[in-house]
């Protein structure tokens, strides 16, 4: 018994967060969100602040 349920827990974890990985991988790599992402990665060389446009 207690190896089904030890086995039913791997499995579903690593299926889990194989989901999870996809769906971040997916969000990331979206091209909607390549100017978000692009101007994050400027900040740090900004001089202006976060809300400042």
């Amino acid at each position: 018994m207690y190896e089904f349920f030890s086995s039913f827990a791997q499995t579903g974890g690593l299926i889990y967060f194989v989901a999870c990985f996809a769906g971040a991988l997916a969000y990331a790599l979206w091209p909607r969100n390549q100017d978000t992402f692009d101007r994050a990665a400027h900040m740090p060389l900004s001089d202006k602040e976060p809300g400042d446009e």
